[in-house]
């Protein structure tokens, strides 16, 4: 399974960016409302420039207290993103989110956005995959006998 299939189901979804002047305020009532852990920092909504998480939401809040919130995206985001292009494989992915301790990543075609997968994504299509080979393994194993 590759990237493109998750991104093929979940297609009536958009990719949430956020802009890098945004406050922290507005970023963590998004993420709330919204029912997301991060989103992608780009100025034009269609690169990217950066990502966001609740993660660095708490590590801010740790370092700056409750002023946190009247800070700026670009303050407490991360520049320096993992990326990988819809055709990458699940495994890849999956390996890249567990050596980097990342839980999202964003898809870009070129330097185009075209999607974000998050470890959920990854869990739920992975699953998915070992129920259907249990399923063609027992139906192998039943018509054998």
């Amino acid at each position: 399974m590759h990237v493109s299939d998750i991104l093929a189901a979940k297609r009536g979804e958009q990719v949430h960016t956020v802009r890098p002047d945004e406050s922290i305020g507005n970023l963590v009532q998004r993420l709330r409302l919204e029912r997301i852990g991060a989103l992608v920092v780009s100025e034009q909504g269609n690169t990217v420039d950066g990502i966001i998480s609740e993660r660095d939401v708490a590590h801010g809040l740790a370092e700056h207290g409750a002023d946190v919130l009247n800070r700026k995206v670009r303050d407490l985001m991360t520049g320096a993103v993992t990326t990988c292009p819809p055709g990458e494989t699940l495994a890849h992915v999956a390996k890249l989110m567990t050596h980097r301790r990342i839980r999202h990543i964003p898809i870009v075609e070129g330097k185009k956005l075209v999607g974000i997968v998050s470890i959920g994504d990854v869990v739920r299509y992975r699953l998915d995959e070992l129920e259907l080979e249990q399923s063609v393994l027992r139906d192998y194993a039943v018509a054998r006998q």
